[in-house]
């Protein structure tokens, strides 16, 4: 039977807020930035809880043994390292440091959550190449925007450490199953001409995007 992977993600998203405030209780630090850590990070992961819950994704319903889940969940904990030496150092951010932090962060909530809102809807009623909205320029949206929020994280630690970390999952876990999402895609007929113009995980901006094929087009609805 096995576990499926969103027990172990969903747990780890949903504690996190739990895990920052005791080690601002812990450590007895309450100055801006943990707070600021604190209301991002905490409120990324309820979001992923809602996101779950209203579109979620059917690669986390993959079944892993016990002990893999397990594993799993001790690996995704490498992601509070940062708010442990922010708050256990005693670190400060700059002001501006504070804004940027937030402004990306808004910045990939947007594209993380709005991206696998269009994908999960899009598919569940036209199933087919999507090619347009989130994904007209970039066919890892979803990934931008998770790179944006925890790039955001690391901003507020002032540490060298979770730049490594993200660039650890970037390179393990992002870059494979975006290449595994290519190799799917690639079935369509008209994938090629859509790789073409847009990219992996960054937009490819400069490439004009020619209208829809008629293998993707949603079907024609009554006027109101």
């Amino acid at each position: 039977m096995g576990i499926p992977i969103k027990y172990a993600i969903n747990l780890h998203k949903g504690i996190t807020a739990i895990v920052v405030l005791g080690l601002m209780i812990a450590y007895q630090n309450f100055s801006i930035g943990p707070w600021v850590y604190l209301a991002l990070h905490g409120t990324y992961g309820i979001l992923w809880l809602f996101k779950d819950r209203l579109f979620p994704d059917k690669q986390w319903e993959e079944r892993l043994s016990p002990p893999t889940a397990l594993v799993t969940f001790i690996l995704l904990g490498l992601y509070w390292i940062a708010p442990f030496l922010l708050i256990s150092r005693g670190y400060e951010p700059p002001a501006p440091l504070l804004a940027a932090a937030i402004a990306l962060n808004i910045f990939g909530v947007f594209l993380h959550y709005g991206s696998d809102a269009q994908k999960y809807f899009t598919l569940k009623y036209r199933p087919g190449l999507i090619d347009e909205g989130f994904f007209a320029n970039c066919r890892n949206t979803n990934y931008l925007g998770e790179v944006f929020i925890y790039l955001s994280f690391a901003l507020l630690v002032g540490h060298w450490l979770p730049y490594a970390i993200l660039g650890l999952f970037f390179a393990l876990v992002f870059v494979p199953n975006m290449l595994k999402k290519d190799r799917s895609l690639a079935r369509y007929p008209e994938f090629a001409a859509y790789q073409a113009r847009s990219g992996l995980i960054w937009p490819q901006f400069w490439s004009a995007a020619p209208a829809r094929s008629p293998q993707t087009a949603p079907p024609a609805t009554p006027e109101n």
